[in-house]
């Protein structure tokens, strides 16, 4: 009897705990690591998540930028951190190409980041110069079909996201284009204005700017309706390519070991902001759609968007680094 008692009152102890840690937390400022430099989508996204959720909670949310190796070093020293919910990851889908990029990640890729949830999901575009002779998708894949491995496109490098996504456009098209990498994104956009190379496939997040300032004109973007900011650019399916449409997203992801109750108060926080009138309204100005998967439909998606990945790497012959 008195074994029972002693466990009943462990058991009262650590469920008073946990809700005594969620009703304090946040109790500091809390640290989000953007894996990327600063001014990406990624981290303008998450920067403004940041500042609505110390609006929602009157805590300090602050971002740190740490990039470099994919976003894998910024990612490890998270799970490196204690698992309380000060320190959390920012990403986006590029978290789901990691594995079929390096041969050996410094974490576990499964187990040491929990997926709390997502939120601002940005559509892909093929984007051109503005006075290309591609005038639609139609054009551009046509092209492609005449002159296999001549028409150019350009990526911030190897393995990145919008590499994969082009090979997947061209699968999905029964083309051959030809890749063209560069430093950086920022470089793959300059050679694109200037006409070195013939598209890009970028968020619209990013490419919004030169679209609206006419230097830049997008063929198609992803997602199932045109979207309110671009009501002029059809969707993949509208182009003629209906199997073909990748949505990028930000998420948020904590240390393995943070409280159950810390991730259940973020993931209402994270609801409830997705939920305002000017996330709603930011979301849209950068061509977007506002939205929110709780963690749950967040690791399902990334459960499957790895192995979907999985696919498309293996038929651009990508050696792992």
């Amino acid at each position: 009897m008195r074994t029972r008692r002693l466990l009943l009152t462990a058991v009262l102890a650590l469920a008073t705990s946990a809700a005594a840690h969620a009703q304090a937390w946040p109790a500091r400022p809390v640290k989000i690591v953007v894996p990327y430099p600063p001014g990406g989508s990624v981290d303008v996204v998450t920067r403004k998540m940041a500042a609505k959720l110390q609006e929602q909670t009157g805590q300090t949310f602050f971002v740190e930028n740490k990039a470099g190796a994919t976003g894998t070093i910024g990612l490890a020293s998270v799970v490196q951190s204690p698992p309380d919910g000060y320190t959390l990851a920012a990403n986006d889908t590029t978290y789901a190409l990691l594995p079929h990029i390096f041969k050996k990640l410094p974490f576990d890729h499964e187990k040491d980041l929990l997926p709390v949830g997502a939120y601002v999901f940005a559509p892909m575009g093929v984007v051109v110069r503005a006075d290309s002779r591609h005038r639609t998708l139609a054009d551009l894949l046509a092209a492609a079909k005449g002159q296999p491995d001549k028409v150019t496109y350009g990526t911030g490098g190897a393995g990145t996201t919008p590499h994969f996504v082009s090979e997947a456009l061209g699968i999905a098209a029964g083309v051959n284009f030809m890749h063209v990498p560069y430093k950086g994104a920022g470089e793959a956009t300059m050679a694109m204005l200037s006409g070195t190379i013939d598209f890009q496939v970028a968020s619209t997040p990013g490419v919004m700017g030169n679209v609206q300032g006419g230097k830049a004109r997008l063929l198609a973007v992803s997602g199932g309706r045109r979207l309110a900011a671009l009501p002029d650019v059809p969707t993949f399916g509208e182009a003629g390519l209906k199997n073909f449409g990748l949505i990028n997203f930000t998420g948020l992801w904590a240390p393995k070991g943070t409280p159950q109750a810390v991730i259940d108060r973020l993931q209402k926080e994270l609801a409830t902001a997705m939920a305002s009138a000017d996330m709603k309204a930011f979301s849209e100005s950068i061509a977007s759609e506002p939205g929110f998967w709780d963690a749950a439909t967040f690791a399902k998606d990334l459960h499957e968007r790895t192995a979907a990945w999985g696919k498309v790497v293996a038929h651009t012959a990508f050696e792992r680094q």
